[in-house]
C-alpha cells in the first residue's frame, strides 16, 4: 500500500469542521428563539436545517479524525486497527450519503408543511423579529460559505465541500426569507394585506424547491463510492497503464480493478505471465510494482492511494 495523506492538511479539516459546528449551533440556537418569538414556520425550518447539519458536521469530524489516525502509527488502539485492517476509508462516503438524505428528507417534509399551512390559509407572523433573524443568519451563513471555500482550495476535503454548499444553502434559504418578510412587513396597513399571512408558507414552499435537488449530486456520488462504481477516468488511466507494462514485460494479459471510496484511490492490478517465463529476483518485481506506482502518478492534494499488484501463471488467480 502506498500511503500519501498529508496529515496536516486532515487537522486543517478538523479545524475548519469545528469551527463550523459551533457557529451552527449559535445559528441554530438564535433560529428556535426567533422561531418562537415571530411564529415563522420557515425560521422554524432553518433552525431545525442547522441543527442537522450540525450533527452531521459531528459525524464527519469524527470520521476525518478516525482516518486520520489510522495512517499515524500509536494514534488508535490496538483493537481498533485489528479490527478494521483495511482503514476507516469506505466510511466517508458513507456519511456523505447519510448527509445528503437527511437534508434532503427535510427539504421534502418542510415542502409538504408549507402547502399544508397554504391550504389552511396560512399563518400569522410578526415581521420585525423575523426580519432581524433572517439578516443576522443571511450574513452568518454567507460569511461562513465563502471562508471555507477559500481555505478549502488548499485542502480540498469533499467533507469541508459539502459544508460549504450547506452553508451556501442555508444562506439562500435566509436570504429568501429576509426578502419574504420584507415584503410581507411591506404590504401591512395595504389593500394587500391579506396576503402577509401567505407569506411565510409560500417561502418556506419556494426554499423547499430550492434546496430539495441540490443533494441529490452528493447522493448520487456518495452511492456510487459506497457500491464501489469505477471511475471511467481513473480505469482508463490504469488500462493505459498496464498495457504498456504488459507489452514491454513480455506478459500475456492484465486485469484491473478500480475504484474510489472517499479520498482514497483504490487499484489491484494482476499480470498473467507466460508459464515458463525466466525467474525474477524479489527486487525485479518490486521494481516493476516501482514502475507503476510511477506511471500512475501521485494522488490528487488531500488524496490516498491503495496500490495493490501482483503476478501470476494461472490466469484463474487474476479473475
Amino acid at each position: 500500500m502506498e500511503s500519501k495523506l498529508e496529515t496536516k492538511s486532515r487537522w486543517n479539516e478538523q479545524n475548519l469542521l469545528g469551527a463550523s459546528i459551533a457557529v451552527t449551533l449559535v445559528v441554530a440556537g438564535v433560529g428556535v428563539l426567533f422561531g418562537l418569538i415571530s411564529g415563522s414556520l420557515a425560521i422554524a425550518f432553518d433552525a431545525v436545517y442547522s441543527l442537522i447539519d450540525a450533527s452531521m458536521s459531528v459525524l464527519a469530524l469524527f470520521v476525518s479524525r478516525l482516518i486520520v489516525a489510522s495512517v499515524q502509527e500509536g494514534k488508535l488502539s490496538r483493537r481498533l486497527r485489528n479490527r478494521f485492517t483495511m482503514g476507516f476509508w469506505h466510511l466517508e462516503p458513507i456519511v456523505l450519503g447519510l448527509n445528503g438524505t437527511i437534508l434532503l428528507a427535510i427539504a421534502v417534509y418542510a415542502l409538504i408543511n408549507a402547502i399544508t399551512s397554504l391550504l389552511d390559509g396560512g399563518n400569522a407572523l410578526v415581521f420585525d423579529e423575523a426580519i432581524l433573524y433572517a439578516l443576522f443568519a443571511t450574513l452568518v451563513c454567507m460569511a461562513m460559505a465563502v471562508v471555507e471555500h477559500l481555505l478549502n482550495r488548499q485542502i480540498r476535503s469533499d467533507f469541508v465541500a459539502l459544508d460549504v454548499r450547506s452553508w451556501f444553502m442555508a444562506g439562500c434559504i435566509s436570504a429568501a426569507l429576509l426578502l419574504a418578510f420584507c415584503i410581507g412587513y411591506a404590504v401591512q396597513g395595504t389593500s394587500y394585506a391579506w396576503t402577509a399571512s401567505y407569506v411565510d408558507p409560500f417561502t418556506l414552499v419556494i426554499v423547499s424547491l430550492f434546496i430539495i435537488p441540490m443533494p441529490i449530486g452528493t447522493i448520487r456520488q456518495a452511492f456510487a463510492e459506497i457500491l464501489l462504481v469505477t471511475p471511467q477516468a481513473l480505469k482508463n488511466q490504469v488500462d493505459e497503464v498496464a498495457a504498456d507494462v504488459m507489452e514491454r514485460h513480455g506478459f500475456l494479459d492484465y486485469r484491473a480493478y478500480v475504484a474510489k471510496v472517499g479520498r482514497v484511490r483504490q487499484v489491484e492490478l494482476w499480470f498473467v505471465a507466460p508459464a515458463h517465463l525466466p525467474a525474477r529476483t524479489l527486487e525485479e518485481w518490486d521494481a516493476i510494482r516501482a514502475e507503476i506506482g510511477s506511471a500512475l502518478g501521485p494522488c490528487e492534494e488531500g488524496q490516498d492511494s491503495w496500490l495493490t499488484i501482483s503476478f501470476t501463471a494461472d490466469p484463474d488467480w487474476a479473475q
